[in-house]
């Protein structure tokens, strides 16, 4: 294990958006690493690795909105964490063209209550806001963009998330400022990520759920965007990521707090057409059709990150090519649902000993 996991022993973490496909990935790893773990967030959409996890009684579990910021206030004092990664948001872009309105209220908003709630606790507290790899003004070329670069949005999901990034920047320096850290002890990143894949996520409009159900109903697979670009990477690749900026965060607040990318080295990005023809070798079988559609709904088509700063700074790098990420997804996927659960730890274990 990871000293910087080891680091989470006997701490009280406290993270929103529990009940989604990476916030249950990270809730597995923080129980792995033998952390107090009280999760906030509304129930699953599908049943995934949440529900898998339950009979293991990983972390307490409340069933609430971001948007109720009393409940949330409530539970973050009665709790009095001592770290908190926050990923409850709407997180389809797709499915942000139906509800617009409510994606900017859940992921803008939400985020604000939740450090107002933060900017109150008497005690430390060090922040992880997780936001994506799509809050830059992508102009979908061939250039990796870094964290100075200008934030932006062509979608609706895209745009509250760059939002988002705005509202932490205004929290660090209004009430989190670095240079007051012996004041108010609070410290607060922001972590963006690349395409995560991995087992235990069945979200609609999500390129390997979409081709996992194709592949076990045996029927071809429609694929959107088969020239776009996107910087895969395996679920555990980001949470590494995380709970490392995490822990050096908490050890020292003015040199962290700061915004980072996370995703595969640059030579590493794949096309959805090259993702789709590994899952389907992976997988052993299957094929797929190209369903382009010049009157769908605008989605990025080229998009690439920079994460020197978190190689430089953090010392951390990807342990999983793209093509090794998607071996492990669907492996995961393959494996029998009496055992996926214990195959998530079993995961978990074999990628932090890499």
């Amino acid at each position: 294990m990871q000293q910087h996991l080891s680091y989470y022993k006997g701490k009280k973490v406290f993270i929103t958006g529990h009940t989604g496909f990476k916030g249950s990935w990270l809730m597995a790893c923080l129980h792995h690493a033998g952390a107090n773990v009280k999760g906030y967030a509304l129930a699953p959409d599908y049943d995934g690795l949440f529900k898998l996890l339950a009979p293991f009684q990983i972390a307490e579990s409340i069933i609430a909105d971001i948007r109720d910021k009393a409940r949330l206030q409530k539970e973050i004092d009665s709790f009095q964490p001592d770290f908190i990664f926050h990923l409850a948001a709407q997180p389809l872009v797709r499915r942000s063209y139906e509800i617009p309105a409510e994606t900017f209220e859940v992921n803008v908003t939400g985020t604000a209550n939740l450090l107002e709630a933060v900017s109150k606790l008497p005690s430390k507290c060090t922040l992880v806001i997780i936001t994506t790899d799509k809050v830059y003004e992508n102009k979908e070329q061939h250039i990796l963009y870094k964290e100075e670069d200008a934030l932006g949005g062509y979608d609706p999901y895209s745009a509250s998330k760059a939002c988002t990034e705005l509202v932490v920047s205004s929290f660090r320096n209004s009430f989190f400022n670095t240079g007051k850290y012996e004041q108010h002890h609070k410290a607060i990143a922001s972590a963006r990520a690349g395409n995560v894949i991995g087992g235990g996520d069945w979200s609609k409009d999500r390129v390997i759920p979409d081709i996992v159900r194709s592949l076990q109903s045996q029927e071809g697979i429609n694929v959107r965007n088969p020239s776009a670009i996107r910087p895969w990477q395996h679920v555990l690749e980001s949470l590494n990521g995380y709970l490392l900026l995490g822990a050096l965060l908490d050890e020292n607040p003015s040199l962290y707090s700061k915004p980072y990318n996370f995703g595969p080295i640059p030579e590493d990005h794949l096309s959805v057409k090259e993702l789709v023809e590994t899952v389907i070798k992976s997988w052993g079988s299957g094929n797929w059709i190209d369903s382009s559609d010049a009157t769908q709904i605008h989605e990025a088509g080229l998009l690439k990150l920079d994460i020197s700063r978190a190689n430089k700074e953090l010392n951390w790098t990807p342990k999983l090519s793209a093509r090794e990420a998607i071996e492990w997804t669907i492996n995961w996927y393959k494996t029998t649902l009496q055992e996926q659960a214990n195959y998530s730890f079993q995961q978990i274990n074999n990628y932090f000993a890499l």
